[in-house]
C-alpha cells in the first residue's frame, strides 16, 4: 500500500518562529512526531512518504503515487486539514485521519469528506484500521473507548521519512498522561490522568536513531509532563547521560513539566547532568485565585516567583506559558502577568486568551451554563491571535484590550533585551559551552556560515539600525565579562527579538481586527454560585 502521510501547516503562532528559523536557514521548528510514530505502527512492508506542509507542497507525482493519505493534526491545523483532505477525494484517494484534532472532535464539519476516522492512540486503533482496510472496507470509524495502550510496545518513529535539514529542532517523546486535573487541559481527555512512559533503552534506541541519521541539534521531549512519572524519570536521567558522554553530548534537550519540579533538587541536578537546558512550565496567571478556580492547585503550594529562580540556579532556561481570561478574575490581569515575568525574567513567555477546549471540563461547564459562543461548537484552538470562546465574567473586551497591551509589553525589543541579559546573568555558567566555541569541537570547524551569517544580521539589525542599540551592545559587552559560557545561548535568545518584533503587531492587528467585528457585548455572565464561593 503506497502511503501518502500528510501534516496540514499552521497558522503563525508564537511559536512560529518564521524570522529566526530564516536566518538559520531552517523552515520548521519542529517535526510531526505523530505522524512519523503512525508510520512505524503501520505494515513496514508498505512504501511510505511524508510530506510536511509547513516545509514545502505536496507535488502531483506524489498524489499520483498515493493509494492512501493519512493525515493527522491539532485544532489550530484544522482549515488545513479540511483543504488537503478535499484535494485527496478530489483526486479519488482514500483518506485516514487521525490525531488530537479528529480525536477531540470526530465529527467536527472539516472531517466530513473523510473515509477513515482513527481515532485515540494509534497502539490500540491503528490495527484496528489495518485490518479493516486489508479486509476491503472502504469506511470504518475506530475508537479505544476510553482505554490506553501500553507505550513500551511502541516501535521506534520512522525519523527517515522526515526531511530532517528543514527542522531546527527534532522532538521524541517518553510519556503520555499527566496526573493533575487542570480544568481547561485537554491533555487528561487525550491521554489520562496517568502517567505512561516507555522503558529508558526505548527512548535512548530513538535518540540513538537520530544520532545515526546524522542529527546533530537540540531534541525536545514533547511530553506534556515530562515529570508526571518522577520514579520513571529518574530511571531514564542516569542511561541519558551516558550515552551523552559517550558521544560527546551531541544534543542538548529541552522538555515541559509542571512547576513541581523545583521541588526535586535531585531531579534538576539529573537533568542538568544529562544535556537538558530549559523546561517550559504552565504557570498560567501569578493569581492564587484564578489558579484555584481553573484547578491548577499544584501551582499554589508554593511561591511561583521561587520556583522560578530555583529551576533557573540548576541551569534550566525556563519558557512559561500564560493565560488571561479565567473566571473571576480581577481587571488588570495583564499587568500582573507582565509584572511576574518582569520580576522573575523569563526571557520566553507563550500568553493567550483562555480557550475552552472540546471535552475538558471547562468545555462542559461552560456548556452546561450556556456559555460557550462559537457557532458550530467547534474549538477555535490555543493560538495568540484568538479570542475567548465563551462568555467571561468580565467583559471580552477589557479582557482583550489587556492581553494585547501586555504582549506588546512583554516583547518591546528595548524590554525584552533587559529581560534576557538579566536572566542570563543568574543562570550559572554551562559545562558544556564556551564563549563562542563548544569545548568538544576544534575552533577551526566551530563557526558554521549560516550561523555566522545569523549572527551578523542580528547584530546589524538590533546592534545599529534599530533604537535597541544601546542596550544590545551593554548586554553583549555585560554577558562576555560576567558569564561567558552562557555567550552563545544569549546570543540566541536574543535573536528570538526578530521574530517577536513582528508577531507583537501582529497580535495586535488581528486581535483589534476581531473586537472590531464583535456585536454589542451583552451583560458578562457570572459564574455559577459554586463558583463564586470559592476561596480566593
Amino acid at each position: 500500500m503506497r502511503t501518502l502521510f500528510i501534516y496540514p501547516e499552521f497558522p503563525k503562532t508564537f511559536w512560529s518562529y518564521e524570522k529566526i528559523l530564516d536566518l538559520i536557514n531552517r523552515k520548521v521548528l519542529l517535526p510531526p512526531l505523530g505522524l512519523v510514530t503512525v508510520a512505524a505502527l503501520m505494515p513496514q512492508s508498505w512504501e511510505m512518504k511524508l510530506v510536511d506542509r509547513n516545509v514545502r507542497e505536496v507535488l502531483e507525482e506524489e498524489w499520483a503515487w498515493a493509494e492512501l493519505v493519512v493525515i493527522s493534526g491539532m485544532i489550530v491545523q484544522k482549515a488545513d486539514m479540511a483543504v488537503q483532505i478535499a484535494k485527496a477525494k478530489e483526486k479519488g484517494i482514500p483518506v485516514a485521519v487521525g490525531g488530537p484534532f479528529a480525536s477531540s472532535t470526530p465529527d467536527a464539519p472539516e472531517l466530513d469528506l473523510v473515509d477513515f476516522k482513527v481515532l485515540d492512540e494509534g497502539e490500540i486503533t491503528l490495527p484496528l484500521f489495518i485490518e479493516a482496510l486489508e479486509s476491503g472496507a472502504q469506511q470504518g470509524r475506530f475508537s479505544s473507548e476510553g482505554v490506553k495502550p501500553d507505550v513500551t510496545g511502541t516501535p521506534v518513529p520512522r525519523f527517515d521519512l522526515l526531511e530532517l535539514g528543514a527542522y531546527s529542532e527534532m522532538s521524541v517523546q517518553f510519556s503520555r498522561g499527566c496526573p493533575f486535573q487542570c480544568e481547561f487541559c485537554d491533555i487528561i481527555v487525550l491521554y489520562g490522568r496517568k502517567p505512561r512512559t516507555k522503558n529508558p533503552e526505548q527512548l535512548v534506541a530513538e535518540l540513538q536513531a537520530l544520532y545515526d541519521l546524522g542529527w546533530r541539534r537540540s531534541v525536545f521531549l514533547v511530553d506534556d509532563n515530562f515529570i508526571g512519572n518522577k520514579r520513571n524519570v529518574k530511571l531514564l536521567l542516569p542511561l541519558l547521560k551516558q550515552w551523552q558522554i559517550d558521544r560527546g553530548y551531541p544534543f542538548s534537550f529541552a522538555t515541559e513539566a509542571s512547576v513541581d519540579l523545583a521541588s526535586d533538587d535531585d531531579l534538576m541536578q539529573m537533568m542538568v547532568e544529562s544535556g537538558f537546558e530549559s523546561v517550559f512550565l504552565g504557570i498560567e496567571t501569578p493569581d492564587e485565585a484564578s489558579l484555584a478556580t481553573a484547578g491548577k492547585l499544584q501551582n499554589t503550594r508554593s511561591s511561583l516567583d521561587e520556583s522560578v529562580n530555583k529551576i533557573t540556579s540548576y541551569g534550566l532556561r525556563v519558557m512559561a506559558g500564560f493565560i488571561i481570561g479565567f473566571d473571576g478574575e480581577k481587571q488588570g490581569a495583564g499587568q500582573r502577568i507582565v509584572d511576574f515575568v518582569t520580576r522573575t525574567g523569563i526571557p520566553h513567555a507563550m500568553m493567550g486568551m483562555l480557550q475552552a477546549l472540546p471535552n475538558t471540563a471547562l468545555w462542559h461547564r461552560l456548556e452546561k451554563e450556556e456559555r460557550l459562543i462559537q457557532e458550530t461548537g467547534a474549538a477555535k484552538g490555543v493560538n495568540q491571535t484568538n479570542l475567548l470562546n465563551f462568555i467571561p465574567t468580565r467583559p471580552i473586551q477589557e479582557i482583550a484590550n489587556e492581553y494585547v497591551d501586555a504582549f506588546a509589553a512583554l516583547y518591546e525589543p528595548n524590554a525584552y533585551i533587559d529581560r534576557v541579559y538579566s536572566y542570563f546573568l543568574k543562570l550559572p555558567p554551562q559545562k558544556h559551552k564556551q564563549f563562542l566555541i563548544p569545548e568538544n569541537r576544534h575552533p577551526a570547524k566551530s563557526i558554521d556560515p549560516v550561523d555566522l551569517r545569523a549572527l551578523a544580521t542580528v547584530v546589524w539589525r538590533q546592534g545599529f539600525k534599530r533604537d535597541t542599540r544601546f542596550r544590545f551592545w551593554r548586554a553583549l559587552g555585560g554577558m562576555a565579562i560576567h558569564n561567558p559560557k552562557r555567550f552563545r545561548g544569549f546570543i540566541s535568545i536574543l535573536a528570538h527579538n526578530e521574530h517577536f518584533h513582528e508577531y507583537r503587531a501582529i497580535v495586535r492587528r488581528e486581535i483589534q481586527a476581531q473586537l472590531a467585528g464583535l456585536p454589542p457585548e451583552p451583560p458578562a455572565k457570572p459564574a455559577t454560585a459554586e463558583r463564586q464561593l470559592q476561596p480566593a
